[in-house]
């Protein structure tokens, strides 16, 4: 295994952001065209006025813009220090997919419960990721 597997699930994540972000208008224009709202709604954000599946694409984007931050750091980090193993490729893989997973329910059925299941379960890979990678920091 190469260093640079480590990054292909960052890729991975940076694609689903991409994707994500393309939601964001798509949702908006077909609600505009569709009258259901203005581009005074999204003047500051956006208003009370825009309703939960226009708003939902952008929610979602800025949660792969939040604690993924960490993911990110995390990977470059593994990469840097030339400590990128099997297992830790094998986390940020799990992490992907457990965002993948969430930005999935969150864009579709949206059931709170699922979400943070998804949510939760993917920070602890994320911590686990962080720790794996402190520890292999520690014993060089």
């Amino acid at each position: 295994m190469t260093q640079t597997a480590i990054l292909w699930p960052m890729c991975g994540l940076a694609t689903l952001t991409f994707i994500v972000l393309l939601l964001i208008p798509y949702h908006r224009f077909r609600a505009a065209f569709a009258g259901k709202v203005k581009a005074e709604d999204f003047r500051f954000g956006e208003s009370s006025r825009v309703p939960g599946d226009v708003s939902i694409p952008n929610r979602n984007y800025m949660n792969l813009l939040e604690i993924p931050l960490l993911f990110y750091v995390a990977g470059l980090a593994v990469y840097a220090t030339g400590l990128a193993d099997p297992s830790m490729v094998r986390l940020a893989w799990i992490y992907v997919a457990l965002r993948a997973a969430h930005s999935l329910v969150h864009l579709t059925y949206n059931n709170v419960l699922h979400r943070l299941t998804l949510f939760a379960a993917s920070n602890v890979v994320l911590g686990v990721l962080w720790i794996r990678w402190m520890w292999a920091l520690s014993l060089r």
